[in-house]
């Protein structure tokens, strides 16, 4: 079985966070190793509460993972602030040894922040150039380059193509905060253009389904899936699991 690490944080009430993504990789086949970042206290209306774990035990989390000589691909969530961030880059293999998708976590869906101003310019910095994939929401990508949303798809992609700019192989942006009928990811990269990841739009709402879509990328590129194939996995999954909401 292939193995994951995923770094990211603990959600107290298991929508999102590490207990989604342990979840979808035990759906996909993937093995789940962790190295928690922070303990947060959520309910589906707010943030109560956020505990961040020391940077050094983060970092020995992550170098004990990697001893196993398991893990064949990494995904990345909430890190909480800069810190973080620095000593996540700095326990990390190269992209050519081992992919990373890199969910941007910055607030969480009601709205708190879970990364401060000096963590994002550090995931820009530090994290943004070793990711295999970076996938933010439409929020997220305008947050990470200092700009207004994107309003429609060439503006979307002119956003992905500036965060390939900063260093990652390829960004998926994803379409769930746009509008139509539709709900489009965009998978862009300077060597493979622009790929359309479509289904109908859902009116269910459910917290974490961007930690199952990067955690669902995660487990196909774990499992050695070409990034675009893994993509189309990792949103049918999500589509699953909004069906069965």
């Amino acid at each position: 079985m292939s193995a994951v690490l995923v770094i990211a944080g603990v959600d107290s009430s298991g929508g999102a966070g590490l207990s989604r993504d342990v979840h979808t990789l035990a759906r996909l086949g993937a093995e789940a190793l962790c190295a928690v970042t922070a303990v947060t206290v959520q309910t589906d209306a707010r943030v109560e509460a956020v505990e961040l774990m020391a940077p050094a035990l983060v970092r020995a989390q992550i170098a004990a993972a990697l001893a196993t000589g398991r893990v064949r691909a990494i995904k990345i969530g909430m890190l909480g602030a800069r810190a973080t961030v620095e000593v996540v880059a700095a326990g990390l293999p190269a992209r050519a040894a081992v992919p990373m998708v890199l969910d941007p976590v910055l607030a969480s869906t009601s709205g708190g922040a879970l990364l401060d101003e000096a963590g994002r310019e550090a995931l820009c910095a530090l994290l943004v150039p070793r990711a295999t994939v970076l996938t933010p929401n439409i929020p997220e990508a305008a947050e990470l380059l200092g700009a207004p949303p994107a309003c429609c798809e060439e503006e979307l992609i002119a956003q992905a193509h500036a965060l390939c700019a900063l260093g990652a192989a390829a960004v998926l942006m994803k379409g769930g905060h746009a509008a139509g009928p539709l709900a489009t990811d965009l998978l862009v990269s300077r060597e493979a253009g622009v790929r359309r990841f479509a289904a109908p739009r859902s009116g269910v709402r459910h917290r974490g389904t961007g930690c199952a879509l990067a955690a669902g990328i995660a487990a196909g590129l774990a499992a050695n899936m070409e990034l675009g194939a893994a993509c189309a996995r990792a949103k049918r999954h999500v589509i699953e699991l909004l069906q069965g909401s």
